[in-house]
């Protein structure tokens, strides 16, 4: 944050980042930095607030960095890279893997100087009402960090849950096929205008898709069996 004005904006950027997973946060000239102040307004980000660094100019708080957006509320005469958050989030991800990547915010009444759009390789440009375009920082840092954590997810996907059986083989899933198209005609499914294949085709479709394990296949295998020997009793 370059020149941060109002505790408040802090404090609510701070926030954002906790809920966003972002841990590093810079501060250029802060007109004040009160912790005690902070915490009482975002709670529970004493332990973010306490690590923040603070920087005289914005080309120090940057020096480490391999990449840096800016961000603006609208674009300026210079020609420079400009795009919209998501647009801009896959590049933030993936030189996130290189190094640190800044989100850069300016002063709340007239964003970043010319000087630190020119620190910036890409500029995020948040669409709004031309009527009311003005955001806060905490509200332009949310949807920035919203972007980035859907093109995480996107690019890097929580792996599935591990499976507490090895997966079912092609015997077991027929078996399992078998099983239920015996009970469902043993009850007596197949009434009317029900044809067993199509029923039995989507019934299998569904299944692959949902890719059961075997102990999966073999529930499914007794359900069926259950129903033929339900019915066929019922039936004596």
């Amino acid at each position: 944050m370059d020149n941060p004005k109002h505790l408040v904006n802090i404090a609510g950027v701070i926030r954002v980042m906790m809920n966003m997973g972002v841990s590093q946060l810079r501060l250029v000239n802060p007109t004040t930095y009160d912790i005690h102040r902070i915490d009482g307004i975002a709670h529970r980000s004493r332990e973010l607030a306490d690590t923040a660094q603070i920087y005289p100019n914005l080309t120090d708080a940057l020096s480490d960095t391999v990449f840096v957006v800016g961000t603006t509320a609208r674009p300026r005469t210079a020609q420079r890279n400009y795009g919209t958050p998501r647009v801009i989030a896959p590049t933030i991800t993936e030189k996130a893997t290189q190094g640190l990547v800044a989100l850069v915010f300016g002063k709340e009444d007239r964003g970043l100087t010319n000087e630190g759009l020119d620190l910036c390789h890409q500029l995020a440009i948040i669409p709004t009402s031309t009527d009311h375009p003005s955001l806060n920082l905490a509200q332009a840092c949310l949807i920035i960090c919203y972007e980035i954590q859907l093109a995480c997810q996107e690019e890097f996907p929580h792996p599935k849950g591990k499976r507490h059986t090895g997966p079912a083989s092609h015997k077991d899933l027929e078996e399992m096929h078998v099983a239920l198209k015996e009970g469902l005609h043993s009850m007596g499914f197949f009434k009317g205008d029900r044809h067993p294949e199509s029923v039995l085709r989507m019934l299998r479709t569904l299944l692959s898709r949902a890719e059961p394990d075997l102990r999966e296949s073999r529930l499914m295998r007794a359900l069926g069996f259950e129903m033929s020997k339900q019915f066929s009793r019922s039936k004596k």
